[in-house]
């Protein structure tokens, strides 16, 4: 099956992406890894991206694309593969859309992880950074033996900028700014289907294979 997973942050998209791409025994493809990928590669996409990264700028569509145009040529992605963090934008799924035609393939699903924002706020906001070790921990959900100290390795612990509420307030008005407009894109191509992703992760992996199985997968 060939998939794109879309939703918030803090959806916990990177986390079900691993799952849903290991029970399909397709490769998990993030422009994350593809942008480090390459960079630390040398190659010329990849010192074309540099160079805006290096300027703070955000790098072009059209070299993303090509990234990704490359990646999805390999091998391992001939049976499927499961993009997460890509499109982001509907001129960026129009592209893949294109990209994957003139591939003589087309995307079989879209699976959206469907959480509202006090929940996503919840989930981030609570999250608590090692400065020794890096090991993340949370206030709620994962709870350390003393407040404010990793039971790993005793150093303290911070919220990054990134976890607290006004920022994340800040990037899911981004992301319905600009990316939940996927939903209506995929939605009008009978592609979209909504996983309510609540509760344990185990429960909301269930529920994406089993809408997976519905439609074959």
């Amino acid at each position: 099956m060939r998939l794109v997973l879309v939703g918030p942050p803090g959806a916990g998209k990177g986390t079900q992406a691993e799952f849903v791409a290991a029970h399909l025994s397709v490769p998990k493809i993030s422009t994350g890894d593809i942008f480090r990928s390459n960079v630390s590669q040398g190659t010329p996409l990849g010192v074309e991206a540099k160079r805006y990264m290096d300027a703070g700028e955000l790098v072009p569509d059209e070299v993303t694309i090509n990234m990704v145009r490359d990646r999805l040529a390999e091998p391992d992605a001939s049976e499927g593969f499961l993009l997460d963090g890509f499109p982001r934008t509907t001129p960026q799924a129009a592209a893949l859309d294109k990209l994957l035609a003139d591939l003589g393939t087309a995307l079989d699903l879209v699976l959206e992880l469907v959480v509202d924002d006090d929940e996503v706020i919840r989930r981030l906001s609570g999250r608590r950074t090692c400065r020794g070790c890096g090991k993340i921990w949370h206030v709620e959900f994962d709870a350390t033996t003393r407040e404010g100290i990793c039971d790993r390795c005793g150093a303290e612990l911070f919220q990054r900028d990134d976890d607290k509420p006004e920022t994340i307030a800040t990037r899911l008005r981004e992301y319905a700014d600009k990316t939940a407009p996927l939903v209506d894109y995929y939605g009008a191509q009978g592609k979209l289907v909504g996983i309510d992703a609540t509760g344990p992760v185990e429960d909301v992996t269930v529920r994406a294979i089993d809408a997976l199985r519905s439609y074959g997968g």
